[in-house]
């Protein structure tokens, strides 16, 4: 993403369509106190400049019957082939998130199964034979206590501190 210079305007955008990505352009204008053209104009320039990616719908797992949610930390024999896993995990449909880390483990995924016995199957016969793969770890999540979206505060001068 190129740098760009989100004002305060931008923030008070952004914080709001975190909070309602259906709110309507006249609603935001209303609360930034600017017309309508320019929160359409600022969006589309948040759009063209990498800051928002896009807005999706989302959907609980659980209204799917999906009711087991697990992160999987998986070790790889060699790290650097970490993209032709990564390439494997996207085949994976149960695989909703990923991510390379630091630390014990290579890569961390997030995943929704129906059940234990579809876990295990997804562990077993699909993640653990993998080219690359060493051994994973499971946790299952019992709650999800905390849901958001990344937050929009004042940006604060951290070198001065």
């Amino acid at each position: 993403m190129q740098s760009y210079h989100i004002d305060e305007v931008d923030r008070k955008i952004l914080g709001l369509l975190v909070k309602n990505a259906r709110m309507p352009f006249l609603e935001i204008a209303r609360e930034c106190g600017v017309s309508g053209a320019a929160i359409h104009q600022r969006v589309r320039k948040l759009e063209l400049n990498g800051v928002i990616t896009g807005s999706r719908l989302l959907v609980k797992p659980q209204a799917l019957g999906l009711n087991v949610c697990a992160f999987i930390s998986v070790s790889l024999s060699e790290a650097n082939k970490y993209p032709a896993v990564i390439e494997e995990f996207r085949k994976i449909p149960e695989i909703v998130d990923c991510h390379f880390v630091t630390g014990r483990y290579t890569l961390l995924a997030k995943l929704y199964c129906f059940d234990n016995e579809h876990l295990m199957e997804v562990l077993l016969n699909t993640i653990q034979k993998i080219p690359y793969v060493l051994s994973t770890e499971t946790q299952i999540s019992l709650d999800n206590a905390i849901e958001r979206q990344v937050w929009v505060k004042e940006k604060r001068d951290f070198s001065r501190d």
